[in-house]
Parts: structure tokens; sequence; C-alpha cells
């Protein structure tokens, strides 16, 4: 790149994040589309001012601007080959107004974090894309994003109140102000002018009248948002919706209000079966008037492809599938009453689809229930196609999701043709599914983008697709925007004036097509065939990998060093490198790999469930430490788990030791020996170090019981804040009051649930400590006859994992016994089995809960608000709680990952104040102390304070 350019925005953004570093370049160069594109430079915006000062420079030295907040765009429009800017990182604010009728938020916000602000209102964003988890409002603006049930009525553009943008020169437009077309034609003339004149032109146009109310009677995100024209008369908001759906190429939309949606808590679903296409899309009026919202078609593809999903759908056993297609269909309601209605109407309609023989029957009948249960099998078809088959492809291929939409009257006859379409080119394991109410479908194909030949077949296949669509006066593109796979069709969809209306604005707004060229507007024909991204296989764990992105927003590291997505893309290039013999390139990136990816990686394995092909990168960057690992080391693991009691009370020493040096010299003491030695062997501690706990050993509680406890080593280490005894001792406290016996495994002192070993890879150590523990406990647990638990959630995840430590150790016996225990956290025990025989008063009128990683794994949240909930009278979770990446010794290792893992949660916490501050893991705690200043205990030391 230019270094006159890095020089400039370095100087310009004096403390942002400004990287040419091929480490930053290679992550930040993929999205979740099917386009690779290298940036020159990657900046990380604090601000709006550092991205109006980033568009100057930008634009001074000819270089072009791309915005990123969530990258889980699908047509290559977060990409650039110029500066790529993070939206995400500075700009997450959401402000809730006008008692949730509204809300304001900034671009780098998630569609669930938005949603949870506005839960207690009972109100909801209108757009509802599948990306919700972790596609941000700036994408959602970029791109004028709807979903399953919002139709064309409730999207981004219809619930837009007001934004703020910036211009690329740097002028700033409010369409909150009152005056703000007023502020606008004074501060932009020529612009003001411009729109204006598009506005009356293409009002005098009567073709183009027409064929602007066509297409934007169904869901429409090719080119600009010419409606705007016709729908606005006031050139500040004809601006202001024309950024709806502009993806980044007319300006930086800072903040955005929405007017927000009721949420309707009353819901029942429904999968019905049709016996083709026909009678399916027959049925389609009559479930709509009956009070449907959602109405999700699949075709006999998808059908039979969930019919091999991993967990069998109960209502397609024995079903032939030859022509079937399934109709997913739900009602909402506020109220009970409201939805026995519909749900009575459109069992109505079942009944005269039945006497018609229209609805096949199937291993279940067919009836609409409000059952969570059945729900979620429904939901299950629908939900898992993706997975099933994006996760089955072949290593190296793309899964390519893309979308259309037609008039409701050609849906039928497209799906036909679309499958007929991806059969001629060979996309013989492509699924057809949709929004049927709106008649929008989506597909999924897999070609291998490596091969030339595919490449040209994807080309052909583009243009019948095209064909097909236009033909039926659809839109090519209904969600997932034009980016650059789209484009050069615009000038098709629309007509030649059109096309000409939206060259227009982009000139006018863009003059030096700076913003995201090549994005909607384009004059290379194949443009949608260029920069390809081709996916080099490397390692079996995640090669399935789709770089969607769904990882990022629960990943701890996201804002110190790299994501779940970012380590497999990075893994993916230095591969490409070596493969293409650039030996250079390749180890530019691996010099950097090593702390960026692997060891501030908290291997939380929070990425797992989010992730929709079910990758858990944590257990890869574990396998890389195990790689790192010498035979020396793997000796010296396995010594310390042999002796491992006696470890445990030289470390307590230490600890205790430390106790007693004040805070300031700690740090020094142990910052120098870092720099010394590696800050990825001596902790970096101050006078946040607590004492040390209480020893485990003991020969107390050995004789059979109701429960077995196996206290945390991390208790036996540190001490909890305050006078308490702690959570082991807690957890006896209450279980005693409420006559449970409880029963400690012989030689306690000396085990462990293995995630030291196991989070290091220390292999050796592993396996002795798990072929011990597993013994301790199958001979405490009377071979799980009681159930075993912990006192610390992420050493209660860590037990679950023995059974794979011992089938990898080889002790294939001892793993199946074990896997037979009833392994539980404390908090679940009590909360079922404990709670409900003690009288306890309510000692505080407030308690914020941190949830830990481990809870969210186990499903454990609701075990750890019910005991809160039993002693204070308002318990509140944070929406920004997440994993606090203490990870074990990753908080003291590498405190930046806990820094930054904490930092939106803490913001939130602090916005009030609370009597208490509740938690379930030892080190948790102690990150969350950390970041908020308060102390934080475990949430049975209240309950046993609490005990009358």
């Amino acid at each position: 790149m230019s270094t006159a350019l890095l020089t400039d925005l370095r100087t310009a953004l004096e403390g942002t994040a400004v990287s040419d570093r091929p480490v930053d370049l290679a992550r930040a160069a993929h999205d979740a589309s099917h386009v690779l594109l290298h940036p020159q430079a990657f900046v990380v915006a604090r601000d709006t001012p550092d991205v109006a000062r980033t568009l100057a420079i930008a634009s001074r030295h000819g270089v072009p601007v791309t915005f990123r907040s969530g990258g889980t765009s699908l047509s290559g429009q977060a990409v650039t080959d110029g500066v790529l800017i993070d939206t995400r990182r500075g700009f997450r604010d959401v402000e809730v107004l006008d008692d949730g009728a509204r809300v304001r938020c900034r671009p780098g916000a998630t569609v669930r974090t938005v949603n949870a602000h506005l839960a207690p209102y009972g109100r909801a964003l209108g757009p509802d894309p599948a990306s919700e988890a972790a596609c941000t409002i700036g994408g959602v603006v970029a791109d004028n994003s709807s979903g399953m049930a919002c139709g064309t009525t409730r999207n981004t553009y219809r619930t837009l109140d007001c934004l703020e943008a910036v211009l690329l020169n740097g002028t700033v437009i409010d369409t909150a102000l009152p005056d703000a077309d007023a502020r606008f034609k004074a501060a932009e003339p020529e612009v003001w002018q411009g729109l204006a004149r598009l506005r009356d032109r293409v009002r005098g146009n009567p073709d183009s009248v027409r064929r602007i109310e066509h297409q934007y009677s169904m869901k429409n995100t090719m080119g600009y948002g010419v409606n705007s024209l016709l729908d606005f008369d006031e050139p500040v908001q004809i601006l202001a919706h024309l950024l709806v759906g502009s993806e980044g190429t007319l300006g930086f939309i800072s903040s955005v209000t929405f007017r927000t949606v009721p949420v309707h808590q009353h819901i029942s679903t429904a999968l019905l079966v049709f016996e083709g296409i026909e009678t399916a899309t027959a049925a389609l009026p009559d479930l709509v008037g009956a009070g449907a919202e959602t109405a999700e078609l699949m075709d006999a593809a998808s059908l039979r492809v969930a019919q091999h999903f991993p967990t069998p759908v109960d209502a397609l056993t024995g079903l032939e599938v030859r022509d079937h297609t399934a109709l997913l269909v739900e009602a909402r309601a506020a109220e009970a009453g409201e939805l026995d209605e519909h749900v009575h109407r459109l069992e109505g309609v079942l009944d005269g689809l039945r006497h018609d023989g229209l609805l096949t029957d199937l291993a279940i009948p067919t009836r609409f229930s409000a059952d969570p249960v059945p729900r979620a099998q429904a939901w299950a078809v629908r939900k898992g196609l993706y997975t099933a088959v994006a996760g089955a492809r072949r290593a190296g291929s793309t899964a390519l999701l893309e979308d259309i939409v037609v008039p409701m009257p050609a849906l039928t006859q497209a799906v036909r043709d679309l499958g007929e379409i991806c059969t001629r080119h060979g996309y013989d394991e492509a699924v057809v599914f949709g929004h049927a109410k709106d008649a929008n479908l989506h597909f999924m194909i897999n070609p291998d983008l490596r091969d030339p030949a595919q490449v040209e077949t994807l080309g052909a296949f583009s243009d019948d697709l095209v064909d097909l669509v236009l033909a039926a006066d659809g839109s090519l593109k209904a969600e997932h925007g034009t980016g650059r796979v789209m484009a050069p069709f615009v000038e098709r969809q629309f007509g030649s004036e059109l096309y000409a209306v939206m060259r227009e604005v982009k000139r006018l707004l863009d003059p030096t097509n700076t913003l995201n060229p090549g994005v909607v507007i384009t004059d290379d024909e194949r443009a949608h065939l260029r920069a390809l991204k081709a996916p080099t296989p490397v390692d079996e764990a995640v090669d399935r990998c789709v770089e969607c992105g769904y990882c990022e927003p629960v990943c701890p590291s996201r804002d110190v060093t790299t994501t779940p997505r970012q380590r497999i893309v990075l893994m993916r290039e230095m591969a490409a490198h070596r493969a293409a013999g650039r030996e250079d390139e390749a180890a530019a990136i691996a010099k950097d790999f090593d702390y960026m990816a692997v060891q501030t990686c908290a291997a939380d394995s929070l990425c797992r469930p989010a992730c929709p092909v079910d990758i858990d990168t944590g257990v890869v960057m574990k396998r890389f430490r195990t790689d790192a690992q010498t035979p020396a080391t793997q000796r010296v693991g396995a010594a310390l788990a042999t002796n491992w009691g006696p470890t445990l009370t030289g470390l307590r020493a230490g600890v205790g030791v430390a106790d007693h040096v004040p805070g300031a010299l700690l740090e020094r003491i142990t910052a120098t020996a870092r720099s010394v030695l590696s800050p990825g062997l001596v902790p970096l501690v101050g006078d946040d170090l607590p004492g040390p706990g209480l020893s485990r050993r003991t020969n107390a509680r050995q004789e059979p019981g109701d429960v077995v406890l196996l206290p945390s080593c991390i208790g036996e280490l540190f001490a909890p804040e305050g006078d308490s005894p702690g959570a082991a001792q807690a957890f006896l406290a209450v279980c005693d009051r409420a006559g449970v016996t409880v029963r400690l495994p012989k030689d306690m002192d000396g085990l462990c649930c293995g995630t030291v070993w196991r989070s290091k890879g220390l292999t050796e150590g592993q396996k002795e400590m798990a072929i011990r523990t597993a013994r301790a406990l199958l001979e405490a647990s009377e071979d799980g006859r009681v159930p075993v638990v912990m006192d610390a959630s992420s050493c209660t995840h860590g037990l679950h994992a023995l059974p794979g430590d011992l089938g990898a150790a080889g002790e294939h016996a001892l793993a199946e016994r074990v896997a037979g225990l009833q392994i539980m956290d404390a908090t679940r025990f009590v909360a079922e089995h404990v709670l409900p025989r003690l009288t306890v008063r309510r000692t505080a009128r407030s308690a914020v809960l941190h949830p830990t990683c481990s809870d969210r794994h186990a499903d454990d949240i609701p075990a750890l608000r019910a005991i809160a909930e039993a002693v204070a009278d308002e318990v509140v979770v944070p929406v920004e709680s997440g994993c606090c990446g203490f990870a074990g010794d990753r908080g003291m290792l590498h405190p930046e990952l806990t820094a930054g893992a904490t930092a939106r949660e803490a913001k939130e916490v602090d916005h009030r104040t609370y009597d208490l501050y509740l938690s379930s893991n030892r080190t948790c705690e102690l990150g969350m102390s950390r970041a908020t200043g308060h102390a934080y205990h475990h949430v049975l030391e209240a309950l046993a304070d609490a005990l009358v």
C-alpha cells in the first residue's frame, strides 16, 4: 500500500488502531460472502470523527473505503482492496426511547442485543433477519434487512424513524432535527437540488412510477431505494431512505432510530406437508387470511435432507418424499384468547385441506401446537437445513446461500424452474426454501470455486437465474443486498432510465467513487465472477466453516485479538500461501498467529452453539497448544498431576506470601518477570489477587450420602471475597440445613476436573488426572447411584469432559462407566433438590448476576436465577453479559483478554448500584470484580447467608 496513506491515517487517527500487518489484513479480508478482497489498511474507528477523517484521507489518496460491522452480508458488499473501517467495536450503544416505542442504535450493535434491551418493554425491531445473533444495525440498515415475518411493512425502510449520517466530504446529516431539510440544503446545495431534480424526473415518468410501484410491492434489495423518490417530498428524507439499502456506497450511517413493533408472546406452530408445490402455494391465501404470520416453504429436496438429520424429525418418519412440499406455519398473538381464535380459524383451513385430499398424512397428526417441544421439532426442519447442507459439503467447496423474489402468482413455477436449473448445472445437492408468504425463495448450492470450470458453471447458472426471475417480473435480491454479485444485473431489472437515476444518485453523493466502488453500481459485466473466495482445506475440524461470523458476538477475544472465524481464516490464509509457494507471506502471518489466535483464545467453546455447522474453534486452538508442548513439558504436566495435592499446597503458600506483598510492588515484580521470561508463563498479578482459600484435605463426610461434592481446586487456591468461607462450605451449609447428606471423595485434595491440563494441551497430565478422578468419583457415587456436583461451574463443565479424556487415553471401559455418572453444577442441584426444603429470608433489594460460559453450556442460568431470586427482590442479568475471558489462568497471563471481554458488561453493570454481585465460579468472580470494582460472590454464599 501507499506509505503516504498509512502515514496520514496514523497521524490523523492518533490512538486509533491503524494496521497494515499481514495478520490483520488477512483476517479482515473475509466476511460471510464468497468474495475475497484483501484491504490495504485496516482501521478500527473509535467514533464518528474517526470515520470522517478516514474518509477524507482515503478520498485524497484515491483509495476506496468500505465499512464493516458484523460481516454477515452475503453478496460481497463488506470487502475491499482499499481501506476497511471496523464500525463495530466503537459503535455498540443502544438507547431505548419512549418506553420502547423507539430505539436509537449505533451500527455495531447486533439485532439480538437491541431486542434484548427492548424485551422488558414487550417490543422488538421490525426487521427479523435469521442472522439476528450476529448481524449488526449497520448492515441491517445498509442492506434494508427484513426476515421471516416482517414482510414489506416492517422492514428497515418502513420502520426507520430518523438517522445520522456522514457524507464523503464530512457533512453530518441528522434527520431528527426539525429543520433537517433546511440544514441539508444549506450544507449541501448541489446534492439537495440534485435529489429534488431526480424526484421530479421520476415522478414525471409514468413508466418509472409503474416499475417502482411494482418492484417495491415485493421485498427488494436490488439497486438503490428509488422508491424514496416517490414516498418522500423533502430531499433530506429522500436521502435518509436512499441510505437504507445503499450498502455503504453513499455515506456512513453513524446512528439510527427505529420505530419498534410489539412482541407477540403467544405462538402456535404447525408443519404442513403437501403432495406438491401447487397445492402448497394454493393453500397460502387461506392460511394467511386465517392468521398465519409466518409461512416457511421447503421443497422436496429439503424434506429429504431433514429426514437424515442426526436428531430424527418424528413427523417425517416413514414419509416417502416424492414431489412433496412443506409449509411451516406459525400464528402469533398478544393475548392467549386472540391466539385461540387464530388457531381455530387455521384448524378450519386444515380441515378443508384434509377433506379435499390436499394435505399429506404424517407419522404425527398435523395440528397447531403451542407446546415448545413440538414447536421446536417443527422449526428444526427449517433451521437445520443450512447446518445439514453446508456442514456436509466437500472440503474446499463454498456454501452459497442466495435469494430471489417473484410475484405471488409466479411462486409455483419459480420453485419448479429453480429446482430444474440447479439440476441442469449439476447442483444436485441444492435445496430450495423460503418465506412463502412473501414469495421470497432461498436456495443453497455448493460449488468448488477453486475449479475454473465450476466458476464458469456458476456464471451460466447465474445467467439462467437472472432470466428466470426477470421473466417472472421479480427481483434478483429480496433480502441479501445487491453487493458485487448482483451489481451487473441491476440495469436489466430496473431498465436504463431508473438505472441512470441510480447512477446519478451515486455521482451526487460519491463523485470520486470512493465509497465501496463496484457495489450496487458497476460497469463490469463479470464482476460476480471475480475475486471469488476459494477456501483451502486445513483441518477437518474446521473445513466446513462458512465464515458466517455467527461466532463473533460471543467470543471474549473479539475486541482484543481475533474471533473464531478469524482464527480459521488465518489458518486458511497461511495454508493458501504455502500451497502457492509464498512462504514469506505465510511466515508473516504465522509470526503473530500464536498470540493473536492460540494464546488469547479463552477456549470457552461458546462458539460451538453459535456455529451453524457445529465447529468448536476452542478445541482446535487447544490442539495447537498441545502440538507446541515438548516432551519435557509433557513430563512436567504429568508430574504435576501425580503430585497435585502437594502442588496445590505449595501454590497456596505462594498465594499467601503474595497476599502480604503490596499490590503495586507485586505487579512490578510480575511484570518484570513477564518481560524476561514470557507473558504466556508468568501471570500478571497485583492488589486484586486474593489470599489462599481453605485446604480440601479432610477425612470428614466419607459415608454414603444423597450427593457427592468435589470441591474445586480454584476454591482452595483463592479465597472468596470478604469473610465468606467459600462456595464449597456454602453448599455444605445449605445441604445440611435441608437434611441432604453430602459425601466427599477420598483424597480429594489430589483430584481435579482436568481443565488445567486440557486447556494447555498437557495430554500426559490430563490422562493421569482423568483416571484418578474418575475412579474416585465412581467409588464415592457408588457407580452413579447419586449425583456428583462441583462448586465452580467451569469445573463442572470440565468434569463433563472426563469420558472424552479417558477415551483419548485408551481407557474405554472406564470412560463408559464415567459417562453414566449424573454430573451437575452445585447451583442446579441446590435449585432443584435443596432450595424447596429451605426457609430463606430475602436479604437484598437487588442483585446482578454474571452467568458464566459454563452456565450457558449447561443451561443452568435458570437455576442461578432461582437461587438469586430467593435472596433478592430484583435480579438482573445484564444484556451485555458474556464470557469474562478469565479462562482459568488466561486472565492473569493475558489480562487484556479479560479487560476486553468484560468491558461492555462492566459498563452496563456500573450504570447503577446493586446490593449483591453474584456468579457461580471463583475465577469469573475475580474477573468481574476486577472489571467493575465490586466484590462478586458465589450465589451459594448469598444463599447460605440468607438461611433462617
